[in-house]
């Protein structure tokens, strides 16, 4: 089991910022690709961001790209997302997930363990 666990969701108008973090308790990322994603009501949930740990390679969707970042900090164990020039499209529910084989996957069913999830809501 890789218990996540998120937080720093909240409310934000167009245009602000916010960070995501994402943390494990008492274990390492090292050897997994941890990955953002996100559910607005109604939809399926769908890739944001994602890191393969081991060699800090990121990759984004295509919706995110030059406004989202993905990053690490291998002391805490933690993963963040920092999102800038926010969008009312944003709005949703973001999770945390991790996988164990490594690889670069996109798809939800890909990852084996997930967090509880964390909203945000940006206001036009």
């Amino acid at each position: 089991q890789v218990p996540l666990v998120e937080s720093g969701g909240g409310l934000v108008q167009a245009g602000g910022s916010l960070r995501l973090s994402c943390a494990a308790s008492g274990r390492t990322f090292s050897g997994y690709t941890m990955a953002w994603f996100r559910q607005a009501p109604g939809k399926e949930r769908d890739f944001v961001a994602g890191m393969r740990w081991s060699t800090g390679y990121t990759y984004y969707a295509d919706s995110v790209k030059g406004r989202f970042t993905i990053s690490g900090e291998n002391s805490k164990n933690t993963v963040f997302l920092q999102m800038n020039s926010l969008k009312p499209e944003d709005t949703a529910v973001y999770y945390c997930a991790a996988d164990g084989s490594g690889w670069s996957h996109r798809i939800p069913s890909e990852y084996d363990y997930w967090g509880q999830g964390t909203q945000v809501t940006v206001s036009s």
